[in-house]
């Protein structure tokens, strides 16, 4: 019998590969239930996200056989960008499903400093293991994204994962999805390559009136399409608010005086989690502006938006799919969406 009720996998799995597999074979092994995490959840996919969770679940779920597929359970997980905040999630996530006082496994690979979040779950039994071959997510989105031969890119990805996933994968690759994150991969490969990973400075502006909030619709990749919040990168001579009303002038026709919008300053937030953009380290300044109820500003896209509207609060939440990076999780933090 084993000393476990149930065993934790988390990851975001874009895609599943053999290392993976490994670990949720492991779990398997230790409990009779199994709860695989689904991290990035709700976000829009990018080129570094490619796959919402319930095509990961599926993805996973055709690796099993029918039997085992009754064991394992896919719990969906938002990206807080905020450690503690995050593990607490998680932690319930799972509880809520087990109960506080089952016996919990974590099953896990200590990789880099990106694995820290193992070590915040003090009530579960962590279980580590090796290294499973060199197996890399990032350089496996890298052949499929950059593949010119659907030959070659199937022998290359063959050894990396289950069977059942390069299937999916080959798919997948024929839905308009693909072609579009395929550029965007493209774009952010060229940009590293000439600007390098960072670390960036950016600025944020998130400005609020009579219960809306002023977007921007992105006018290019990566996340073309997207909605953000006005922003962009710091001039070498800016101070940071300074470069925060630049960016909202210069992509929305905002009209007012710098004076009316300072005397709105509420504060700012500078969020500098390592993964918040696929473009590399971007530390960005976000600014909170609340103009409390007066009438919102005429906008227009301009510059790198392609367009600019106002939003109700209201609707916010249920964007959470459509907006760039972590620029949701932002609004979230200035104004309590979910």
């Amino acid at each position: 019998m084993s000393d476990f009720d149930a065993a934790v996998l988390i990851g975001r799995f874009q895609p599943f590969h053999n290392g993976h597999a490994a670990l949720l074979a492991k779990a398997l092994a230790t409990a009779p239930r199994v709860f695989v995490v689904l991290g990035t959840a709700f976000a829009a996919r990018n080129a570094k996200n490619p796959f919402t969770w319930e095509e990961r679940a599926a993805m996973i779920s055709c690796t099993l056989d029918e039997a085992t597929r009754e064991r394992v359970s896919f719990l969906p997980m938002r990206d807080y960008y905020d450690d503690v905040r995050w593990a607490q999630a998680a932690a319930h996530l799972v509880e809520d499903e087990v109960g506080g006082k089952a016996r919990v496994a974590l099953i896990g690979y200590v990789k880099d400093a990106s694995s820290q979040y193992l070590n915040r779950f003090p009530r579960w039994e962590f279980i580590g293991m090796a290294r499973q071959g060199e197996i890399d997510a990032t350089a496996l989105r890298q052949i499929w994204f950059e593949g010119e031969d659907a030959e070659v890119t199937r022998a290359l990805l063959a050894p990396l994962v289950p069977p059942a996933v390069l299937h999916y994968m080959q798919g997948w690759a024929k839905l308009p999805a693909f072609a579009k994150l395929r550029d965007e991969h493209l774009a952010v490969q060229e940009s590293r390559k000439v600007w390098g990973d960072g670390p960036f400075i950016t600025v944020d502006a998130a400005v609020k009136a009579s219960g809306q909030i002023l977007l921007v619709k992105r006018g290019r990749a990566p996340g073309k399409g997207l909605w953000a919040l006005p922003g962009g990168f710091l001039d070498g001579r800016e101070r940071v608010m300074q470069g925060a009303i630049r960016e909202l002038r210069e992509e929305t026709g905002f009209a007012l005086l710098d004076a009316t919008l300072e005397d709105a300053f509420v504060k700012a937030t500078v969020f500098d989690h390592p993964d918040r953009s696929q473009r590399g380290r971007t530390i960005t300044h976000a600014h909170f502006f609340d103009l409390k109820n007066a009438r919102p500003p005429e906008v227009a896209g301009a510059d790198d938006a392609a367009e600019a509207k106002w939003v109700p609060v209201e609707e916010l939440a249920a964007m959470e799919s459509e907006f760039f990076d972590d620029h949701f999780n932002i609004l979230n933090h200035f104004l309590g969406l979910v």
